[in-house]
């Protein structure tokens, strides 16, 4: 019900906004004005109601805005997208910048083989493709990056020396604080092995999707007829992505969580994001 409130009010205040709108109240006050007769105020405040009541809820006023929505969230995710590939390295734009050739060489020659002015469904879906490539990418550099700032031996060593004290120390106090701190290090080390596993892992989807975009390319030119490019298997480098997709989340989810309880213990030099308190 709230989520039906929330929308509703969506439609309501982009009908408010309309320049329509604002132009139409505008002309009954300077009728008002004109006449010196609070007769076009009046009239304004029906017509408001009327206007407000009606067309907020016509589904063709609603596509409109939804369409709207639409596009200023794929303009504000392109710009978004733009500005990240600039903070990549030179080679790493290259990577890019080719595979946005190839998609648009891909286009170009199945309108050329073909005879088609239109571009298929399946074909099409190379656009979330390469969007996906360069989402990848920015996950597989940023943990790239963060595993070269990691002393993995440095924490083993820690763990090590933790573990020699818990099995000497005749303090009970100083056992139990070793104790936690040998867990923590126990899942620090865990953390390490899924960030290694999960740059591993991008990295062979971001292989996987540029030698399909090279499948394309080289099928494009070789199966020259619609029926014969439609048949190419899109859904499975799709489900590929998505499986990638949630493995990441799922490594995400444990290294927060790992931060989260050395940020409360106060361990904040054990912190696998490199965050500090605020």
């Amino acid at each position: 019900m709230a989520d039906k409130k929330k929308i509703d009010l969506q439609y309501l205040t982009a009908a408010v906004q309309e320049p329509a709108n604002f132009w139409g109240i505008a002309g009954f006050a300077v009728a008002a004005a004109y006449t010196q007769s609070v007769i076009p105020l009046g009239a304004a405040i029906v017509a408001e109601g009327l206007y407000l009541a009606t067309v907020p809820a016509t589904r063709l006023y609603r596509r409109y805005i939804d369409n709207g929505e639409r596009e200023r969230q794929h303009k504000l995710r392109n710009a978004r997208r733009e500005k990240l590939i600039k903070e990549f390295d030179p080679r790493e734009r290259d990577a890019v910048t080719y595979l946005g050739y190839c998609k648009n060489q891909i286009y170009d020659n199945y309108r050329k083989f073909t005879a088609q002015k239109e571009i298929p469904a399946n074909l099409q879906s190379l656009d979330q493709r390469w969007e996906d490539f360069v989402d990848l990418l920015d996950v597989y550099r940023r943990r790239k990056l963060h595993l070269r700032t990691i002393n993995k031996q440095a924490v083993q060593n820690q763990l090590t020396q933790a573990e020699r004290v818990i099995e000497t120390t005749t303090d009970e106090r100083t056992r139990r604080v070793q104790q936690a701190n040998a867990e923590i290090l126990k899942r620090r080390i865990t953390a390490f092995g899924e960030l290694e596993h999960s740059v591993k892992l991008v990295e062979a989807q971001l292989q996987s999707i540029e030698n399909f975009f090279g499948l394309v390319k080289d099928q494009v030119i070789t199966l020259p007829t619609p029926e014969r490019v439609s048949a190419l298997d899109f859904e499975q480098l799709s489900d590929s992505i998505e499986m990638t997709k949630r493995m990441l989340e799922d490594t995400s989810d444990a290294i927060g969580a790992l931060d989260n309880h050395n940020r409360e213990i106060g361990n904040y030099d054990l912190l696998t994001s490199g965050s500090t308190p605020k």
